[in-house]
């Protein structure tokens, strides 16, 4: 792990073991096998956002495309595997740069070296850096035409109303006036659909979540049972939220760089939100950050929602 990264995930730990309800920050998540983990998630039967979010990507991406314009600098965010990127650079009238920015610094370049042999003339400029945190600015190429965000997947829904309005401002200030920005948002509906999509049978997501104490263990000299703990996947009426939990089976002390954390039979540590946000509540929320929303495409059973900001 970069050494840079070190100490932030030291500190997000340490703290967020200290309290009440132990909590840890979904981004952690994703090391370079948390991140391989997620790539198999999105393929699962259980897993609907990936294959209705590409669906709608590859029905509407020409429309999405001259929404945006020619020569356009594209920047994802937590980019990851920049499987649905294509599909929008395929669309786009010579786009002149890709930025992806994503916190798993192997994972990114590994992604961003397959997606340069196959788009030998486009520039690839790849941002090692937590998206949360992002503050591009004169890091960006420069572009006869826009500049473009691109936020797909439901990732959106694993933060606050605090840290939406935080990204968003990011955003807004990397990509400048004039800029357009294309977001992926997961929808409310059934439990029944939404809690096997984060526990599914064969345990892929139980496996993505414990990593993260393998993570620690590797990485801070963490002494976690990982087989102690197991996942949960709840959902929260309250707060429209799935939530993800690694559960203790038994009453068990934990040692990380040199402190000690108890936990009671049943106690669990919160590693993740999924919130489904309506899309009149997200427009609010992008109107506070300098966003006015203006395009909207949906799945027909309206499961998922692609979104068009307009920097105002």
């Amino acid at each position: 792990m970069d050494g840079m990264m070190s100490d932030p995930f030291r500190e997000d730990v340490l703290k967020g073991l200290s309290n009440p309800q132990k909590s840890l920050p979904s981004r952690w998540l994703y090391d370079a096998r948390g991140s391989e983990l997620f790539d198999d998630i999105t393929e699962l039967p259980e897993y609907y956002p990936t294959r209705t979010e590409l669906k709608i990507l590859r029905e509407r991406a020409p429309e999405m495309a001259e929404a945006i314009g020619p020569e356009a600098v594209i920047v994802e965010y937590g980019a990851g595997s920049l499987l649905k990127v294509r599909i929008l650079l395929d669309a786009l009238e010579n786009p002149a740069a890709f930025v992806p920015v994503d916190i798993s610094a192997s994972h990114l370049e590994a992604a961003a070296d397959e997606l340069k042999a196959d788009y030998p003339g486009l520039a690839i400029k790849p941002i090692a850096s937590d998206f949360m945190a992002s503050n591009l600015g004169e890091g960006l190429p420069e572009a006869k035409g826009r500049r473009a965000g691109f936020f797909p997947g439901s990732t959106v829904g694993n933060l606050s109303d605090a840290e939406i309005l935080r990204f968003l401002s990011n955003a807004r200030a990397d990509l400048g006036d004039g800029a357009c920005f294309i977001v992926g948002l997961d929808q409310p509906k059934s439990p029944d659909v939404l809690v096997p999509a984060y526990d599914d049978a064969q345990g892929v997501t139980a496996a993505f979540n414990k990593n993260l104490l393998t993570r620690i263990n590797r990485e801070l000299g963490g002494d976690f049972d990982v087989d102690s703990f197991e996942h949960e996947a709840r959902w929260n009426a309250d707060e429209s939220r799935i939530e993800m939990h690694l559960k203790s089976l038994k009453p068990q002390s934990v040692t990380i760089a040199g402190e000690r954390f108890d936990f009671e039979a049943g106690e669990t540590i919160h590693t993740e939100n999924s919130r489904k946000i309506a899309l009149d509540l997200f427009a609010q929320m992008a109107e506070k950050a300098g966003w006015r929303l203006t395009r909207r495409w949906m799945d027909e059973d309206e499961l998922f929602a692609v979104l068009m900001l307009e920097a105002v």
